[in-house]
């Protein structure tokens, strides 16, 4: 009978150290931070998400997926509730996509604010606000998936009509012509090498009819020769008395005679006009120097001048009172 107490009383110790560590262990490890709640709404495929899965800014975990379920209020939409830490900034610009991690196939929850920044002036979504889930890179590669392998299956189809036995045929004729287009190259090549003999005596010929030229070319410099002494007669004529270079200076008096007369007449009316022009101008100094005194004249008028000593209404200014010690 003793035994089986001091049986029991060791029982009842491990069950209450176990319930004990159990405890510790809960909380220590227990979340004391701040969560805040988003639902994240979207026509995504979310193979392979998982509750407890770990949503992510931009690469850093901020929160966990609390649940995945069809969206009640948009028929076709997943509904993925998520909670992330209170300090994390989503803003009206914050959006989410599927992300995987690896070849593992496990999904997690990817917040972006798109291309631009957030600013931090950006007003934060309230509690339980809807984010848009937007598809993600593989989402749109399944989507696109039926489309590429049409297209891989045209051009599969495009490459059998070319290696088709027509097709084979005439690329046989096209090698067939191309050796021929060599064999021709070749031969025109020897028949080049048989002819250098008659280029070489066709090329002394042609050196012939140079020295032939070359003396028609040593009468032309003796005609060049005679129409230099030509020019040189022309050249004295111009020099000499009554010439063309007479000539020349007589239009040159005329033309001085020409400059005296603009100075004697006209530079005494330019004269004139500057100082006119001048007089305007301080017209129009006295006119502006006026307006920025009184702007009110250029509604009113010009005021009107105060008298002076000696005249009706002329008013002595009073001198201030001293003061006495």
């Amino acid at each position: 009978m003793e035994n089986k107490s001091h049986a029991l009383a060791a029982g009842a110790f491990v069950l209450l150290m176990t319930a004990m560590l159990i405890a510790a262990t809960v909380w220590l490890t227990r979340d004391t931070s701040a969560l805040t709640r988003y639902e994240l709404s979207g026509r995504v495929n979310v193979t392979g998400l998982q509750p407890q899965a770990t949503v992510r800014l931009r690469g850093v975990p901020v929160g966990k997926v609390t649940a995945i379920l069809l969206d009640p209020e948009v028929p076709g939409h997943v509904l993925v509730r998520i909670a992330v830490d209170d300090q994390t900034p989503i803003t009206a610009t914050t959006f989410a996509t599927l992300g995987l991690q690896g070849v593992t196939g496990l999904a997690f929850i990817q917040l972006d604010d798109g291309t631009a920044p957030a600013s931090p002036a950006a007003a934060s979504l309230p509690e339980s606000a809807r984010i848009p889930l937007r598809p993600g890179l593989m989402s749109k590669l399944t989507d696109q998936g039926e489309r590429l392998l049409g297209q891989l299956e045209q051009s599969t189809q495009r490459f059998n009509q070319l290696l088709s036995p027509d097709n084979q045929q005439t690329l046989f004729t096209a090698i067939g012509h191309m050796g021929q287009a060599a064999a021709e190259l070749q031969q025109l090549t020897q028949q080049a090498r048989q002819s250098w003999p008659k280029l070489a005596h066709d090329s002394i010929e042609t050196l012939d009819v140079i020295k032939a030229t070359s003396l028609r070319v040593g009468s032309s410099a003796d005609e060049a020769r005679a129409s230099a002494r030509s020019f040189r007669l022309v050249t004295e004529r111009m020099y000499g008395p009554g010439g063309t270079l007479d000539q020349l200076a007589n239009g040159a008096d005329i033309l001085v005679a020409t400059g005296q007369t603009l100075r004697i007449n006209t530079l005494p009316n330019v004269n004139q006009a500057v100082q006119e022009a001048a007089r305007t101008t301080h017209q129009l100094g006295d006119l502006t120097q006026t307006l920025t005194d009184n702007p009110q004249a250029m509604l009113l008028g010009k005021p009107a001048a105060l008298p002076g000593p000696g005249e009706p209404g002329f008013v002595a200014p009073v001198a201030p009172a001293t003061l006495r010690p």
